[in-house]
């Protein structure tokens, strides 16, 4: 039986490393679905299971466990940058600036809270163990590798602060989902209405949405006059899917003749309607069954390659292939088709015209559910490569000695932003089925929290039974919980944030991704993900440059 004992012992042996995590995120995930006055952690619990493990011997090398963690960080946030990277532009012109106020403000807060409980406290707790539970109460491991450098360079050698790190991080856990649970008892938030305040709120814009009429010409001096002509006259953007004229229905394209009685399908942004109507002539009802070639309509799924970052006006379809494109879905959102639309892969574009022509666009574009589904390597490690390098990138500040670094989880956030909204001007293929997606960030976030958790369960009882870790605990709460009651019910008050987007808010403000893995189990939109993500960026350059700043400014 000593091939046993030796798998559960030798902490150098890939089994036994693979094992252990196996166990942990097994165990974890079970526990997690279990719920607690009605509240289940989710995922929360790998961490827990991980402290037990490492409290009872139960561990592994501490490099690969490292290795494990900042790569399962990586995972985690450069997926959730590529799923909101699309968005998050947009997101940020809607309320992104209120947004990233509240988010500033809980840094600040933190940091002033932090520093009035080691001055209340006349020094008992270290300041660069205090910075270590900062660290630890906002969830942000960056910041404590940020600090640990900025030592090792003033030459400390006192206590480790991971050990505060350690006592405060599972409790900050809590206090920020605690936080986001009493900002809603607070704030008396119904859930239901909020639900529908952000479908009215995530509307679509009316400079893209699509919208559908049939017209008659009655405009005298559009009579001899070109489509093309038409077009250049108004000034706007719009499409004629087909046109009835002498009883013949065909589809129009740019030297289509327009003469007054025709009689014609448009479509066009919905806030162009009304120009187009006053333009043109009323609205009328039109029977389509007089038609000298069988047209039909047809979602196209965009699935070639080379299709994507090309744009609607290049590929002249109408003058070409005899057929017009109407409106295109992107992730479940119809936009108008204007010839300025860069098409993506995974759109589905709605094509209307005769059944060979409508064919012969659907091989062009793919059309291929299968091929869709064949994950993008490729895009994904392209993207973690560059985020690493951004990441590493030493940004100097005058007066500081140590360089700040955006680091493993600020890098690839940023880059795998830039390449969802992006990455088509690259080549990149940027789209990734949600199921793919979703497994990724999932094995990210469990490898995270199993290494954290192992690691500080070595000294994690002893550290809050003999020593001060009691009181690290109490004040790494008091710096989770006050900063995010404050500004989150500001946030919802005084810039009526929704319930939801807050969510993520407050979740991104403390760099927690277990509050967002809770916040996305209540909703099943994805406003907590545009709100973490929104914040995010700045967020965690600002709590590694505190964490820094306050180590080579007071303990220097």
């Amino acid at each position: 039986m000593d091939w046993l004992q030796t798998l559960f012992t030798d902490v150098n042996s890939i089994a036994h490393i693979v094992l252990l995590y196996a166990f942990v995120i097994a165990v974890g995930v079970l526990l997690g679905k279990i719920k607690f006055f009605g509240v289940s952690l989710g995922v929360t619990f790998v961490l827990f299971t991980g402290i037990v493990c490492g409290h009872f011997g139960f561990t592994g090398n501490t490099q690969i466990l490292t290795f494990m963690q900042d790569f399962g960080l990586i995972l985690f946030v450069f997926c959730i940058g590529l799923q909101v990277g699309p968005s998050f532009f947009t997101s940020f012109k809607k309320g992104g600036v209120s947004m990233n106020v509240v988010a500033v403000g809980v840094v600040l807060l933190n940091v002033a809270v932090a520093l009035g409980l080691y001055y209340a406290l006349g020094g008992r707790i270290e300041l660069p163990m205090m910075v270590g539970i900062l660290c630890g109460a906002v969830t942000n491991t960056p910041g404590l590798g940020a600090a640990n450098e900025a030592l090792t360079q003033l030459g400390y050698d006192g206590p480790q602060i991971a050990m505060g790190y350690a006592c405060a991080y599972p409790l900050g856990v809590l206090g920020i989902i605690g936080s986001i649970i009493l900002v809603r008892l607070l704030c008396r938030i119904n859930l239901k209405k909020e639900e529908e305040d952000l479908a009215q709120q995530e509307g679509a814009d009316p400079h893209l949405t699509p919208y559908q009429m049939h017209l008659e010409v009655h405009n005298e001096a559009l009579n001899g006059k070109t489509l093309l002509q038409v077009k250049t006259f108004m000034g706007r953007d719009f499409v004629i899917s087909r046109i009835l004229q002498n009883g013949h229905v065909s589809i129009p394209n740019k030297d289509t003749i327009f003469h007054v009685g025709d009689q014609m399908l448009v479509v066009c942004a919905e806030d162009d309607a009304e120009a187009i109507i006053a333009f043109i002539g009323p609205k009328v009802e039109v029977n389509w069954k007089k038609q000298d070639t069988p047209m039909v309509s047809r979602r196209i799924l965009v699935t070639q390659s080379k299709m994507n970052g090309k744009r609607l006006g290049q590929l002249h379809f109408s003058s070409i292939y005899g057929v017009n494109v109407t409106r295109v879905n992107r992730s479940g959102m119809d936009i108008f088709a204007s010839p300025d639309l860069t098409l993506q892969v995974g759109d589905r574009v709605m094509v209307v015209g005769p059944q060979d022509a409508v064919e012969r666009v659907a091989n062009l574009m793919g059309n291929s559910m299968k091929r869709l589904d064949h994950p993008n390597i490729v895009t994904i490690f392209v993207g973690i490569f560059l985020g690493i390098l951004f990441g590493s990138l030493p940004i100097a500040f005058p007066g500081i000695p140590t360089p700040v670094k955006l680091g493993l989880a600020g890098g690839p956030l940023i880059v795998a932003i830039l390449i969802g909204r992006f990455g088509y001007k690259l080549k990149l293929v940027t789209y990734t089925t949600m199921s793919a997606n979703l497994m990724l960030r999932e094995i990210g976030i469990a490898l995270f929290l199993a290494s954290v958790g192992v690691k500080a369960g070595a000294n994690f009882v002893q550290t809050v039974v003999e020593g001060d870790g009691m009181l690290y605990v109490g004040c790494g709460f008091l710096i989770t919980i006050i900063p995010l009651l404050i500004m989150g019910v500001f946030g919802r008050y005084y810039y009526k944030i929704n319930y939801f987007k807050l969510m993520g808010l407050l979740a991104g403000s403390t760099t927690d991704p277990p509050a967002l893995a809770y916040a996305s189990q209540v909703t099943g939109s994805n406003a907590p993900a545009v709100g973490y993500s929104t914040v995010y960026p700045v967020t965690m350059f600002l709590r590694i440059l505190t964490a820094q700043l306050l180590i080579l400014i007071l303990a220097s």
